[in-house]
């Protein structure tokens, strides 16, 4: 009887998870649906606070601190970047040093300053430029400059990094809490994957109306306060979660210096030849091992360059003697197919970062249009422009759900796969319509532009003499994109935490957040590039120039954007039916005993 007891406290217990005091985690008490919702919770409100800025900061750049249309965008890209790009370090910090767990409570804590001090700058005049209008051509504003200038950048990249910290733990975190070699809570798994995205949308639903609508009608104070607000409860209903979190352990070594190792070795081993048997390569003894819980990949005949990393040569003076592991010359064969799978994600990775660079003008461009246009609705309000988002939003906080609970079960029945269609399929789907979204984006511009020079309008001047054609043309490109963004962004989160090994999930899942700052940055650059190269055949200086959308050449941008979206669209293509899914890891059995928490 007391064996079936203990068989049945075993039976619950979660590998490789322990709770927020060390102790091996118990999967009816620790994580799970039930627990991660507290993750959604804090997510949602965490987007509360900083989707109007992803939206809205062009205008508060262009009209407050009196930037330029190009510049104004540029700022926003830069900034939105930065909160990608430093994901990468925090996932390192995360998975080392502090845990995904305090990583995400630190990074929250980090915003809650930054978006403090915009409030500060935004309430008191002496912060920031005097009142100008920047589009009357007659105006003389004052650009912000000098300490403002540092106050305004300094707040702008604490909250970029507090982002980042949150984009880089919390999901992993999330996905923590469900057991992947448990069927049941794999598929929830999976669910939890399209929940954060639904998380997302509804935290957004109320930041691009209510917040947006606090910023442009009752200042941008109380908006940037309602915003700081919302992260400060984000910490709470996170932090609260913590009795009954499953915790990721802390990884004794880095996984990005384990890889710098394997490429290092292989150089160092250039010039041996590969064994005949890959069996001959190096790996450590599953069973002398067993207690300090390793994971085993097997050899693949990819990437074969790297093998020589697993070289085993002898000691200097002794051929029958082994020479002692030095990790900077000799790495495990697993260690050799964890850097396989990231070289494998690469080109997956870099077909992705064109679809953020169209995000990119979605959130500057083309609410620099909304702000010509009529943005009545009915006889009832105005929408600002940067609340146009909404509508996918809506859309998919609708679709989302279908999407998981009808048409992934309904999938699974022909497919077989798990997710009802692979990662790839889902990825690829979103690239697509990312080129429509460009190309209706492209008709709009020329539909608007029309408008205005027939009503004699080209010069009017934004939000006080709005053009005769309702802001809600915009509304297709926005819906198109959103579609694509509920495919492509879901698919490859999903992507790069399923397909990498456990030791390097936090800095895979930061892949995405490297492809979408490489996208932003690259939108800082193409859209100088063409400003430059349009410059002498343009009567404004160039397709995106100067002050006044109505004169320039946005919709031909929009074109070119479209064309080179489908021809990544058709390189993705090539490299995604190359990519083969890595096999199923084998892990060695773990000793009881507590072990170091990773919170």
């Amino acid at each position: 009887m007391s064996i079936n007891i203990v068989a049945m406290e075993k039976a619950e217990l979660v590998e490789e998870k322990v709770d927020w005091k060390g102790r091996t985690a118990v999967k009816n008490k620790h994580g799970g649906a039930r627990f991660s919702s507290l993750i959604l919770a804090s997510f949602a409100l965490e987007n509360v606070a900083t989707i109007a800025l992803a939206v809205n900061l062009v205008t508060y750049f262009n009209g407050v601190m009196h930037f330029s249309i190009a510049d104004a965008a540029n700022e926003l890209t830069n900034y939105m970047g930065t909160g990608y790009i430093l994901s990468i370090v925090v996932a390192f910090l995360a998975d080392t040093r502090i845990g995904r767990f305090y990583a995400v409570l630190l990074s929250a804590f980090i915003e809650l300053v930054g978006l403090s001090l915009l409030v500060v700058q935004a309430h008191y005049p002496n912060l920031k430029p005097p009142n100008c209008l920047i589009y009357d051509p007659t105006a003389n504003c004052q650009k912000v400059h000098g300490g403002n200038a540092a106050l305004l950048f300094v707040a702008l990249y604490l909250v970029a990094a507090g982002t980042a910290g949150i984009k880089a733990a919390l999901p992993t975190h999330g996905a923590d809490q469900f057991d992947e070699k448990d069927p049941q809570e794999a598929r929830q798994m999976s669910s939890f994957f399209n929940q954060l995205l639904l998380a997302l949308c509804i935290g957004g639903a109320f930041s691009l109306t209510v917040i947006v609508w606090i910023q442009d009608n009752k200042g941008w104070d109380k908006g940037f306060a309602v915003s700081t607000l919302a992260i400060f409860l984000a910490m709470i209903v996170f932090a609260v979660g913590l009795p009954r979190y499953r915790i990721h352990v802390i990884q004794g070594t880095s996984p990005i210096t384990e890889i710098i190792q394997v490429l290092v070795a292989s150089f160092h081993n250039r010039k041996l030849p590969l064994p005949d048997d890959p069996a001959d390569l190096y790996e450590i003894d599953g069973d002398k091992e067993a207690a300090i819980e390793a994971e085993f990949l097997p050899h693949t005949d990819v990437y074969r360059f790297l093998d020589k990393a697993a070289i085993q040569t002898t000691a200097t003076g002794n051929s029958n003697k082994p020479e002692t592991p030095n990790p900077w010359k000799l790495s495990r064969v697993t260690q050799v197919e964890n850097a396989k799978i990231i070289f494998g994600m690469v080109p997956i990775f870099c077909c992705t970062i064109i679809m953020t660079l169209c995000l990119a003008q979605l959130q500057t461009f083309s609410i620099e249009q909304g702000l010509t246009m009529d943005t009545k609705v009915g006889n009832l309000f105005k929408i600002p422009p940067a609340s146009l988002p909404i509508l996918p939003i809506t859309f998919m906080i609708i679709l989302i759900p279908i999407y998981d609970r009808i048409f992934v079960p309904f999938a699974r029945t022909i497919t077989g796969h798990r997710t009802g269609i692979t990662h790839l399929q889902r990825i690829g789907v979103g690239l697509v319509l990312s080129s429509i979204s460009m190309a209706t984006a492209a008709l709009m511009e020329a539909k608007r532009k029309r408008v205005a020079r027939d009503n004699n309008m080209l010069d009017a001047l934004p939000v006080l003499q709005p053009l005769p054609i309702s802001v809600f043309w915009l509304s297709f490109q926005y819906f198109i994109f959103g579609v694509a963004d509920m495919f492509t962004y879901v698919g490859l989160l999903e992507f790069f935490y399923s397909e990498a090994p456990k030791a390097i999930k936090s800095i895979s899942t930061c892949f995405l957040w490297s492809s979408m700052a490489l996208g932003y940055y690259l939108s800082t650059v193409v859209v100088n590039v063409v400003n430059g190269a349009t410059k002498g055949i343009t009567r404004s200086g160039g397709w995106l120039a100067g002050n006044n959308i109505n004169r320039n050449h946005l919709n031909l941008f929009y074109w070119l954007l479209s064309m080179l979206s489908l021809i990544n669209f058709l390189v993705y293509l090539f490299v995604s039916r190359r990519y083969k899914y890595r096999p199923q890891a084998l892990v060695a059995p773990a000793a009881d005993g507590n072990k170091k928490a990773s919170v």
